[in-house]
C-alpha cells in the first residue's frame, strides 16, 4: 500500500467507527511490586471489534505478565468530548483512540499526550511507513496508526442494478440523474445520518475538495482562514446538489451508525442505495445486516467530480485511525502501541473491522471488493486531505460541522458556512 502524506499532516489525523459502554478516567502506573495498569480507550462495542481488541489485549498481558489492562468501550460520537474532559482533569486514560489534526496538536500543545518518537521499534516504523507522519507534530511523534482511512461513496450493486445504473458515477450531474432512477424504484438514493453533524459535514468537506486547489487546502490548517472564494463556492455546490432532494426522509434526525434505522443500516438493509463514509464502513454495515454478516453486494466509488473547482481530479479526503498515550502512561504503553502494529496483529484488525490496515505488511488480507476499490483510488490520488474537522481543531470544528447541519435544515447559506469558521478562528 502506498501510504503517502495527508496534507497538512504536520498536525496529525484520524476518524472513526462504532458504538459505549462505561467510562472512568484515571490512569494506571506501576505499583511498588513492579506491576503495572494501564486504562485504555477505545470506540468499538459491539461484535468482532469489540472481540479483537478485548483479544489483543489478553495477549500483550499474556506477554508481559506485569502489565495488566483495564480496557472500555466508548461510543463513537462521544469519544470526543468524554476524552478531553478525562485529559482537561488531568487524569486521562493510558491508551486512547487519538483523532489528529488540530485535535492532537491540541493536545500536546496542552501537555497531555506522550512524545513515543524514540520508543517506536524499527519494525513498526518499516511497516506503517509514512502512515506515522499523521501523528507528528514539529516533527516528533505522538501516535500510533493502526488503520489507513479514504472516503468516498459505498453503494449496493443490487439496487444500481434493479435501478438501471449499469455505471458509477464520475460526476455530480451523472450522480443526481443515478438518484432520480433509485427514488423511482422506491428507495432513497443517498443515506445520511446528519443528527450526528459530521457525516453531513463530510458532504462538505468533499464539495470543497472539488472547489479548492491544493494550494488553499494544504495552508489552511495553519491559516485557519475560510477567505478563499473556493470555500463559498463548495457551499453553493452544496447548496444546489441539496435542493434536488437526494437524502433519506428525515436525514436530520437520523444517526449515523447505531441500529437499523441509522444511516448505514438503512443500505445495510436496501432501504437506501448509498453513503458518503470512509474506509470502515464495511465493518459497520455487516454488523446491522439482517444476518450480521457482509454486505454482498456493498462496492465503492470516488466522489464525483464537481464543475468549475480548482481541486485536482482524483483527489481525496481520507485519514488514519490510532492510539496515543497520555502523557504520564506508564513505559509499557509505547510497548502496547508496537505490539498492535505486528503484521499479525494487524492482520487481525483488518479482518475484525473489515478495513484498511495501516502495516504494508497487512494488506495482503483485503479481499473486500469495495476496499479494494478504495485502495486503488487510494494509490492513484494525488493528494489526499484530512477531514476538515480534525485539520481544523475541535472548537473550529465543531462550529464548521453545525453551521454546514444548519445549512442541512435550510437554516443557513453558504456564506454562514463561511462566517461560522471566521467567527470561531477569531475565538481560538
Amino acid at each position: 500500500m502506498n501510504t503517502k502524506r495527508l496534507l497538512a499532516a504536520s498536525a496529525a489525523i484520524m476518524a472513526g467507527a462504532l458504538a459505549l459502554s462505561g467510562c472512568s478516567g484515571g490512569g494506571g502506573g506501576e505499583s511498588s511490586d513492579g506491576k503495572v495498569s494501564m486504562t485504555f480507550w477505545h470506540n468499538s462495542t459491539t461484535g468482532e471489534g469489540k472481540q479483537y481488541w478485548d483479544d489483543t489485549v489478553a495477549a500483550f498481558e499474556k506477554d508481559h505478565p506485569n502489565v495488566t489492562i483495564e480496557v472500555q468501550s466508548i461510543q463513537n460520537e462521544e469519544m470526543d468530548g468524554k476524552l478531553q474532559t478525562s485529559l482537561n482533569s488531568g487524569e486521562g486514560p493510558d491508551i486512547f483512540l487519538a483523532r489528529g489534526g488540530g485535535k492532537l496538536a491540541d493536545m500536546v500543545a496542552a501537555g497531555q499526550v506522550m512524545d513515543i518518537t524514540d520508543g517506536i521499534s524499527a519494525d513498526t516504523k518499516n511497516a506503517v511507513g509514512a502512515a506515522l507522519s499523521a501523528f507528528a507534530v514539529d516533527g516528533k511523534n505522538y501516535g500510533m496508526p493502526v488503520s489507513i482511512l479514504p472516503e468516498g461513496i459505498f453503494y449496493s450493486n443490487d439496487l444500481f442494478t434493479a435501478a438501471g445504473i449499469s455505471e458509477t458515477p464520475k460526476t455530480i450531474d451523472a450522480l443526481e440523474a443515478d438518484n432520480d432512477k433509485l427514488r423511482a424504484i422506491g428507495v432513497d438514493p443517498i443515506a445520511v445520518g446528519a443528527k450526528d453533524a459530521w457525516p453531513a459535514a463530510h458532504w462538505y468537506y468533499n464539495f470543497a475538495l472539488r472547489a479548492c486547489s491544493q494550494k488553499v487546502l494544504d495552508e489552511v490548517a495553519s491559516t485557519k482562514s475560510f477567505d478563499d472564494p473556493c470555500w463559498l463556492k463548495a457551499g453553493e455546490d452544496l447548496q444546489a446538489f441539496l435542493a434536488t432532494n437526494p437524502f433519506n426522509s428525515g436525514f436530520l434526525t437520523t444517526p449515523a451508525q447505531q441500529g437499523a434505522t441509522s444511516s448505514a443500516g438503512l443500505v445495510a438493509n436496501h432501504k437506501a442505495a448509498m453513503e458518503l463514509m470512509g474506509a470502515w464502513y464495511p465493518g459497520v454495515v455487516a454488523s446491522l445486516t439482517p444476518d450480521q454478516k457482509p454486505l454482498a453486494d456493498l462496492r465503492w466509488f470516488p466522489f464525483p467530480e464537481v464543475s468549475g473547482g480548482e481541486g485536482e481530479e482524483g483527489a481525496m479526503m481520507g485519514g488514519v485511525d490510532g492510539y496515543s498515550c497520555w502523557v504520564n502512561a506508564p513505559k509499557e504503553c509505547v510497548d502496547f502501541l508496537n505490539f498492535i502494529t505486528e503484521k499479525d496483529n494487524q492482520e487481525k484488525y483488518a479482518t475484525a473491522f473489515q478495513t484498511l490496515p495501516a502495516s504494508v505488511d497487512a494488506q495482503s488480507v483485503v479481499t473486500d471488493p469495495a476496499l479494494k476499490s478504495i485502495l486503488e483510488a487510494y494509490n492513484k490520488a494525488p493528494y489526499v486531505v484530512l477531514w476538515l474537522d480534525t485539520l481544523l481543531g475541535q472548537n473550529i470544528g465543531n462550529a464548521l460541522n453545525v453551521a454546514v447541519v444548519d445549512m442541512f435544515a435550510g437554516k443557513a447559506s453558504p456564506q454562514d458556512i463561511v462566517d461560522a469558521v471566521s467567527s470561531a478562528a477569531a475565538k481560538s
